[in-house]
């Protein structure tokens, strides 16, 4: 139960640290809603998400939209390094990341609105990863989501296990 809760407090702090990032990319690029303003074509509609091509590159400069996929990537290596370091078998190594995975995403809205005032609603639009094209949907749909994802890992993660 510790380190569940250990786990929690990462994605907390994490979700923060993601915030920022997102929080300092706003200001300096003068982004305060509507990343999507120039358009975009649908390559994938799932209802509350899109998978989506964009008519412009949506941090304005094709670099930076590549490092800030590099970013998205780290992020990922890095949830994985914590989870496997966590437990010793595959089935509480996935609900520990999928823990982490959950609060990192939840709390990183709540961060982002408590830095920045946004978003507005729940409804409002966001662009949630740019790998391996950007995906976007309203914000209640992550929400929602690591609601679901974190009971799903709490489950794998607490759940006993007979000895090998």
């Amino acid at each position: 139960m510790k380190k569940w809760i250990f786990l929690i407090i990462f994605g907390v702090a994490f979700g923060f640290v993601e915030a920022a990032v997102a929080f300092y990319l706003r200001q300096l690029l003068n982004y305060h809603s509507g990343y999507l303003q120039d358009g975009y074509s649908v390559i994938l509609n799932l209802g509350l998400i899109e998978f989506i091509n964009p008519a412009t590159p949506i941090l304005q400069y094709t670099r930076l939209t590549y490092i800030e996929m590099t970013r998205e990537f780290s992020t990922f290596i890095m949830l994985l390094a914590v989870s496997y370091l966590s437990a010793d078998r595959f089935k509480k190594r996935l609900g520990a990341f999928l823990i982490t995975f959950a609060v990192w995403d939840f709390y990183y809205y709540i961060f982002l609105y408590l830095l920045s005032g946004w978003p507005k609603n729940i409804f409002d639009i966001d662009v949630y990863f740019l790998i391996p094209v950007p995906w976007v949907g309203p914000v209640i749909t992550p929400l929602v989501l690591s609601v679901l994802i974190f009971l799903g890992g709490s489950y794998l993660y607490l759940k006993k296990v007979p000895e090998k």
